[in-house]
């Protein structure tokens, strides 16, 4: 079979058809890892610590998660972060509840938070602060459902460690204040993993035991309690269990856990918070101590309170002894008799006081008609009446006087200002002869108008020209 022979002008195809190469665009390689990485990590827990932290008007939170040695970027948008936005800030070590994504514009991958959660105290502060609103919006910390605490205590409930300093410290207390004070103590942990239920099984035994005593023989109160320490020491005290527990006690509980700076969710529920052990025992005992000191004093105070009162009734008695004195028959005509004798003077000067201001007041009346007799007025009334007629013609005369002499000085004035003294002293005033108007400008004058000018003796007639 002969072979084919290529000539130097037979290269075949210099641009083969391309065959089983697939070709993905940006977006469709990115939407591939973006399903990748959603369906094989879905929704995960990380741990990290926060950097650049940018809060957006938008309501929506960006911020890196970065350990020793990676970082990776987050996203917390506005409708996802409204419960977890105060947890946020830069440095801060956290837990955050996420979906693994990508952020396909950027060709980046992200997550996407849900939840975040402090990491170490924060967290336990976290719980605290979520439990506390919870049992406050159940009214567990309601001031109406505390019971008080007994004035007078005859007998005690204490849950506490016995090989605690709070047991010292409350019994010490009581001993100096209230020696007579029975103490039933229910053992328990107040510290680790074991101490919530541990606690709550002392609060049901003391309950129990002070049901089953007979009537008036029971405890009065709880007293719940331990020393200081930190959050994780007490946070057997911040459990919801031990809570439920002081909140469905019959008896009323007095809780004294740590110092005075030291706050747990057993010191809101229950009904009395002290700030320390010894400070608790001392409120338990103030009744009664309060009333041994009153108790001490009361001797000397009845001493007092028995001399003021026969002090008082002795006064009594002497006042009583004056008044009969003062009230004896005898006594009493004499006095009356001296008060007849007062009043019989009183009346003889006043019937001679009375007499005298009647003869004054008649003198006067005389005196008074004397001055006023009939006669001498009309006598003076008639000399008045003359010399009134002596002055009506004078005083008639000067009125006319005064008014013909202002008539003159009127008539004077008047004349001055007359329009015929103006033409006695040469001057004329022409008017319109047919409507008698003044002619005051030469507009006013047409050619052939007829005319009248006054002057002194006449009038002058003309044409104007």
């Amino acid at each position: 079979m002969p072979r084919a022979t290529i000539t130097q002008w037979e290269f075949g195809e210099l641009f083969p058809k391309e065959t089983g190469r697939a070709v993905l665009t940006v977006s469709e390689i990115t939407t591939r890892v973006r399903k990748l990485l959603e369906s094989n990590f879905g929704v995960v827990w990380v741990s990290g610590e926060i950097a650049n932290l940018r809060l957006q008007s938008s309501g929506h939170a960006y911020f890196t998660l970065k350990d020793s040695s990676a970082q990776i970027q987050c996203v917390l948008f506005r409708s996802d972060g409204a419960a977890f936005r105060h947890l946020l800030a830069d440095g801060k070590k956290v837990l955050v509840h996420a979906e693994l994504t990508v952020y396909e514009p950027r060709g980046q991958y992200q997550l996407r938070v849900v939840g975040v959660e402090s990491q170490g105290q924060g967290a336990l502060q976290e719980a605290f602060e979520r439990l506390k609103l919870k049992l406050q919006s159940e009214g567990l910390f309601a001031p109406e459902r505390k019971r008080p605490i007994p004035k007078y205590s005859e007998r005690l409930g204490l849950a506490t460690s016995l090989s605690g300093a709070a047991i010292r410290d409350v019994l010490h207390v009581v001993e100096r204040r209230h020696p007579g004070l029975e103490i039933l103590v229910a053992p328990c942990l107040v510290q680790g993993k074991s101490a919530a239920p541990d606690i709550v099984e002392a609060l049901r035994r003391l309950n129990e035991w002070s049901v089953a005593q007979p009537s008036g023989q029971g405890l009065d109160l709880i007293l719940l309690t331990r020393g200081g320490g930190s959050l994780e020491d007490l946070w057997a005290f911040n459990e919801e269990t031990v809570a439920r527990a002081i909140a469905a006690s019959a008896l009323p509980v007095v809780s004294a856990v740590g110092h005075e700076i030291d706050f747990t969710i057993a010191d809101f529920v229950a009904d009395l918070r002290a700030a320390t052990p010894s400070a608790a025992a001392e409120i338990i005992t103030e009744g009664v101590y309060s009333s041994a000191k009153f108790v001490l004093k009361t001797a000397s105070w009845l001493q007092q309170k028995a001399s003021d009162t026969v002090a008082r009734h002795r006064n009594g008695l002497e006042s009583l002894v004056a008044r009969l004195r003062r009230g004896h028959p005898r006594r009493v005509v004499r006095d009356q008799s001296l008060l007849l004798d007062e009043a019989q003077l009183r009346l003889a000067r006043a019937v001679r006081s009375a007499l005298r201001a009647k003869a004054l007041s008649g003198q006067s009346a005389r005196d008074r008609l004397a001055r006023i007799r009939p006669s001498v007025a009309l006598e003076r009334l008639l000399q008045r009446l003359d010399e009134a007629r002596a002055r009506l013609p004078k005083e008639a005369r000067r009125a006319l006087d005064r008014r013909q002499t202002r008539f003159a000085a009127a008539a004077a004035k008047l004349n001055l200002l007359s329009p015929a003294q103006a033409l006695a002293r040469g001057y004329s005033i022409t008017l319109d002869d047919e409507s008698g108007a003044v002619i005051r400008r030469t507009g006013q004058v047409r050619p052939g108008q007829a005319l009248r000018t006054k002057v002194a003796d006449g009038d002058i007639r003309s044409r104007a020209t």
